[in-house]
C-alpha cells in the first residue's frame, strides 16, 4: 500500500508517502520512501517520485485516498523542485 507516515514534531506535520504493507503500523518499517508532503508551508510543498510510484503501483500496490489526490493534483512537472 502507498500511505503517508506522519513525521514532524508536535503540532507540525509533515508526511513521508511510503510503501507499506497494509498490516504494519502507519509509522511501521516501510519498504520504500516515494515522495514527501509538507502541507504548513505556502504553497504545500510536495515532492513525490513518480517513476517509483508507477513501478509499485504495477506491481499491485494500491493507494490511500489522500496519496491518490495528491497524485492526481501534482503533476511530473510541478512535483519537482526547480534547481
Amino acid at each position: 500500500m502507498i500511505r503517508l507516515a506522519r513525521v514532524g514534531a508536535r503540532k507540525q506535520p509533515h508526511y513521508r508517502v511510503v510503501v507499506i504493507e497494509k498490516e504494519r503500523a502507519r509509522n511501521g518499517r516501510s519498504v520504500e520512501v516515494v515522495g514527501t508532503y509538507n502541507p504548513r508551508t505556502t504553497p504545500m510543498s510536495v515532492l513525490l517520485k513518480r517513476d517509483r510510484i508507477d513501478y509499485w503501483v504495477s506491481k499491485g500496490a494500491k493507494m490511500s485516498e489522500t496519496v491518490a489526490r495528491l497524485v492526481s493534483k501534482y503533476q511530473p512537472a510541478t512535483a519537482e523542485p526547480a534547481a
